[in-house]
């Protein structure tokens, strides 16, 4: 349920020009420190994921997997992608909410 409402969010912070989509994109929003957190799809490759992480380490960004695929992101957005910038605060803490609560559903 929750996990919907994730895909929900992140849709309207597209239109809203608030993400940034994309191994690249993602990298250089978390560079210019724009970036307030960065998703994984859970089929995005360890090598595409490592240097994600190392790029957001270094900024001090929060790095979250979630439960879709990318082909369930893709869906959502528009944009076949593996990697997820939220560059909006507002949106990130949203996010984040909505990824612990669907976590906490699983674990039941």
């Amino acid at each position: 349920m929750n996990s919907d409402r994730l895909l929900s969010l992140l849709g309207l912070a597209r239109r809203a020009g608030r993400l940034s989509l994309g191994n690249d994109a993602a990298i250089s929003s978390v560079e210019d420190g724009a970036s307030a957190l960065v998703l994984l799809a859970n089929d995005v490759s360890p090598r595409t994921a490592k240097g994600v992480e190392l790029a957001a380490e270094d900024a001090a960004v929060d790095v979250m997997r979630i439960a879709h695929t990318m082909d369930e992101i893709s869906m959502a957005l528009g944009k076949r992608c593996g990697v997820v910038s939220v560059d909006d605060a507002g949106f990130a803490k949203k996010a984040r909410t909505l990824i612990t609560m669907s976590r906490e559903e699983t674990n039941i």
